[in-house]
């Protein structure tokens, strides 16, 4: 027993790898791929791309929405995890990688669970909504721009049906979050979220130290 989460060095954190990763090879070519852009730094972590698959699994999800998808990996991996009558709806903006995405899709024979809607992830939110979307969705994974989390996260409550889980990357913020005066945008957005979820009565929480932080909020 312990008191407190573990810390994963280097060693510890390839022991976890190594008995616990079952990333296809068409994963680890993509991960591969994408860890050679410069913005390599966007892409999940190879276990929590995992661990999303499983929450898509244990929830029984069909419907998913994802914010940020850069490369695809994470989108893969719950898009695999869907049953054969599931979707997902990614939103992004316009990029290189979206081509990148859009090729591994295919290659893994998922592509027709996934439409990528591309532009500002706000407008696009905003248009599914006005669609009449609202309470529709089952799990909705969050890793965009981090000045919009706090919008985000209302986006979530209105389009979630009640029961479904919004999942948000980078709450930990390489530590980042400890700062007492910050002048980021983004460090101060994610301050203000994981500050205004700790007594949020909408949701049910837990901050995961899964990667770069992990908070999963099931709507109430």
């Amino acid at each position: 027993m312990t008191a407190r989460s573990i810390t994963l060095d280097d060693p510890l954190y390839q022991y976890l790898l190594a008995v616990s990763l079952r990333e296809t090879p068409l994963l680890e070519r993509l991960r591969e791929h994408t860890q050679a852009l410069p913005m390599a730094r966007w892409q999940v972590a190879p276990e929590q791309g995992q661990f999303l698959a499983l929450l898509v699994k244990l929830t029984g999800a069909k419907r998913l929405l994802e914010v940020g998808t850069f490369t695809g990996y994470s989108a893969l991996c719950m898009a695999q995890a869907l049953p054969d009558d599931g979707t997902l709806l990614c939103c992004d903006i316009p990029g290189d990688y979206n081509a990148t995405a859009q090729a591994y899709w295919r290659e893994a024979g998922v592509a027709a669970r996934i439409e990528l809607r591309l532009g500002l992830a706000l407008e696009t939110l905003e248009h599914i909504e006005r669609q009449g979307l609202c309470g529709s969705f089952d799990l909705m994974f969050i890793d965009a721009d981090k000045a919009n989390y706090p919008a985000y996260l209302e986006s979530a409550l209105r389009l979630l049906r009640g029961g479904g889980l919004a999942i948000f990357d980078n709450t930990l913020w390489s530590g980042r979050v400890l700062e007492a005066h910050p002048q980021s945008a983004d460090t101060l957005a994610i301050q203000a979220l994981n500050l205004a979820l700790k007594d949020d009565p909408r949701v049910d929480l837990s901050l995961l130290p899964v990667g770069d932080g992990l908070t999963l909020c099931r709507k109430r």
